[in-house]
């Protein structure tokens, strides 16, 4: 007898002629007639025993017909892709730079270390234990969570609308760098008859920033005017949606392929910049800058609220992505491996990332520092010569002609100390290197903007800016796959559909519904989505799939199930991270999310076109609602499935067992009832059939003539065992 499975046997003495609940006969009626003859126990008799579930020598994907990887590296490149996205080149550098240096490294692979690995663990597991998408994994682990699916599958295709959106940005600007030079490398000329002007809204600003707000989003001024569509942009939209559906058209024997080339190319670009910026001037100072700790910055709370945000969406927590590619695993896949492998590459990946970014604004930070200088001299020099300024200010061994920054910084200083009274009225610019770095900027501020001005500085500039924006569109291109995933592997599994169908179909619609965010007021939905269709639903989904294992199903036996999956059981530190530290900090988590979307008034920065620059601007009352409306929407499930399956007003879906799952339990359930047979010494005709209760319900129930009482922890899947009742897995934590 399996070392897990001492069984003891209450008989009853009647014979009782009930019917054995259906859904374990269906499960029985999976397995071929067993030879009670010829079978063997595992009662110290050679060669007995039945494997644990996830040790039996079929291999599940055969007994199912389940998609699985075609390798471990097409897995791990997938879940790769998928987390390693957009954020960790323009969100996770100007984390660094705002949150004290190399000072925010700290916070971060903490929080890394107590939730971020563990719930990224804890997912993988789930997913391949039960071999399901999001909405049937939370519905066997605990059924009335069974929203915890639906509303990641929401937040999934919220994300995905404006998500993809960004990605035909960048398809946009990754075929006009096929020109040199590049276009927004120098202001438009506007021709008035035979005078010559430069664009007046691009001298108020700079040439990649009227690129980006003038000639690539034609952007209104608020984001009650929409201006109608923008057809550049909708081209683009459509491009990218075009490549997402090919690329996910036949689940992950499609996607795994592409993710050979999406996940890897990155690093290579990423590598070439980090090589090529490190002989730039000013590379070092970017970099020394960025990695300088200010520890006194370390130690505020905001510090660490942000750290944690950022460590919970790198790893892509809460989206469905994670479990839905960890369905397709062999049930033996050692998880625990993956996890930490894969949220150590996102990590320095992060730091690859910052590295780069810091070596070319610092690049860009010597150059606009450089151009201060001269533009100020300039104005000491007709200071000068108008007798404003007396030559005796000026040092003797400073040379106008060759005037290098300590030199002006110099000059700077006498000037302000000997013109004290009217030193405001000259106009004169401090020109300091650090002020440039201390410029922060994230997201397309950073990509559109700072880094192709960056770039246009670049011997081969178009070369350089073909290979970064393509370097965008995968690593944009890997994550989509992983939502798209999270949205179809659910829906797949609980409807039979054909999957290029609705693969297809959630594209189409989702252009559609794109369109939103290609108007010319289109940026302001993107920052809106931003805001608030992921943050605060997403943290609340990751709270309640921990709490479901650790506290409802039970950390324990969790453990124990760990234990049977992979042949070893999990560090001991796993179950207090899970059952204690992570919940602690997520609620922390949640409440600094409500705390700070409370005390900060709801708005954008709209982009002022006569003034050229960005002003923040509030909602109106209809973009309120509409803000709320993501969070309530996405949230909604929640409370409507469990006050549903409640009342049982709607099936708990536990009947919708994959067909290599019911298998193993049928598998098991057999080798149950035919050592009761041994034991009792009856005929199998005389023996009536077990009803293991460990296991969790499966359909309607009926009393049993024996009863089974073990002493082991669950080896069934989350929330599944064989029980006359229709009620949720009692904790065994």
């Amino acid at each position: 007898m399996p070392k897990s499975s001492k069984v003891l046997l209450t008989v009853k003495h009647e014979h009782i002629n009930e019917p054995v609940t259906e859904s374990v006969a269906d499960l029985l009626a999976l397995e071929a007639p067993i030879d009670y003859k010829s079978s063997q126990m595992s009662m110290n008799m050679a060669g007995g025993g039945a494997q644990p579930i996830g040790k039996q020598d079929a291999s599940p994907d055969l007994e199912d017909g389940r998609p699985a990887w075609n390798s471990k590296l097409q897995y791990i490149l997938a879940q790769v892709g998928f987390s390693v996205g957009l954020g960790n080149v323009w969100r996770f550098p100007y984390l660094c730079q705002k949150n004290g240096g190399g000072a925010y490294l700290v916070p971060y692979f903490i929080l890394l270390i107590l939730i971020g690995i563990p719930l990224f663990f804890l997912e993988l597991a789930v997913g391949q234990r039960i071999r399901r998408g999001s909405i049937g994994v939370w519905n066997y682990v605990y059924p009335r969570l069974g929203g915890i699916g639906v509303s990641s599958l929401m937040v999934c295709g919220f994300v995905g609308l404006y998500y993809n959106v960004i990605i035909g940005w960048s398809i946009f600007y990754f075929f006009q760098s096929f020109q040199y030079p590049l276009p927004w490398s120098e202001c438009p000329i506007r021709r008035n008859g035979s005078l010559a002007i430069v664009e007046p809204e691009c001298e108020k600003s700079s040439a990649t920033t009227y690129f980006w707000y003038r000639e690539t989003l034609n952007i209104t001024s608020t984001i009650a005017d929409s201006g109608g569509l923008n057809w550049k942009m909708t081209l683009s939209l459509f491009a990218a949606w075009l490549i997402v559906c090919l690329a996910v058209i036949r689940g992950i024997q499609s996607s795994g392929k592409v993710m050979y080339f999406s996940s890897l190319f990155p690093y290579v670009v990423l590598f070439c910049f980090l090589v090529r910026g490190l002989f730039l001037k000013g590379a070092v100072d970017g970099i020394a800058h960025m990695f300088t700790p200010k520890l006194e910055i370390m130690l505020e709370p905001q510090v660490w609220r942000e750290a944690a945000t950022q460590v919970f969406f790198a790893l892509g927590l809460g989206f469905g992505g994670v479990i839905a590619f960890s369905s397709y695993n062999k049930r033996d896949n050692n998880c625990h491996f993956d996890a930490v492998l894969v949220s150590i590459i996102n990590f320095l990946t992060s730091i690859l990332a910052t590295l780069v970014v810091f070596a070319v604004l610092g690049f860009k930070a010597n150059i606009m520092n450089e151009k201060c200088v001269v533009e100020n001299a300039e104005k000491i020099l007709g200071y000068l010569n108008s007798n404003v300024l007396t030559p005796d200010l000026i040092p003797p061994h400073v040379n106008f002609s060759h005037l290098s920054s300590s030199d002006y910084a110099e000059m700077y200083g006498v000037i302000k100390i000997v013109k004290e009274d009217s030193f405001a009225q000259l106009g004169l610019e401090p020109c300091l290197l650090e002020d440039e770095l201390n410029k922060a900027v994230q997201g397309t501020g950073l990509a559109f903007i700072a880094f192709t001005e960056a770039m246009t500085h670049f011997p081969a500039s178009p070369l350089w800016s073909v290979m970064f924006f393509f370097m965008l569109i995968n690593l944009g291109l890997g994550s989509m796959i992983g939502t798209m995933t999270g949205i179809t592997t659910p829906i797949l599994d609980t409807f039979k559909i054909r999957k290029e169908v609705l693969t297809v179909g959630c594209c189409i619609v989702a252009f559609f519904c794109g369109l939103l965010f290609v108007q010319r007021s289109g940026n302001y939905f993107v920052t809106m989505f931003d805001d608030y269709s992921a943050g605060l639903p997403l943290t609340i989904v990751v709270i309640l799939e921990n709490v479901s294992v650790a506290w409802i199903y039970g950390t324990k036996r969790f453990m124990q199930d760990l234990e049977d999956m992979l042949g070893f059981r999990p560090y001991s530190i796993y179950f207090y991270l899970w059952k204690y530290v992570s919940p602690v900090c997520l609620i922390i988590l949640i409440s600094a999310t409500v705390v700070e979307m409370a005390i900060s008034p709801p708005g954008y920065n709209a982009w002022v076109q006569d003034l050229a620059t960005e002003k923040f601007q509030s909602y109106p009352t209809w973009a309120l609602v509409m803000c709320f409306a993501l969070i309530i929407v996405a949230m909604l499930p929640l409370p409507l499935v469990f006050i549903a399956r409640h009342f049982n007003w709607l099936p708990d879906g536990s009947n919708k067992l994959s067909v290599s799952y019911r298998k193993s339990l049928a598998k098991e359930a057999s080798t149950l009832e035919d050592e009761t047979r041994f034991i009792l010494g009856k005929n199998p005709s005389e023996t009536p059939s077990p009803m293991p209760s460990h296991r969790a319900y499966l359909g309607p129930g009926s009393s049993s003539p024996v009863e089974l009482i073990t002493n082991s922890t669950s080896i069934s899947g989350y929330g599944s065992s064989y029980q006359t009742n229709p009620a949720p897995p009692k904790s065994e934590s």
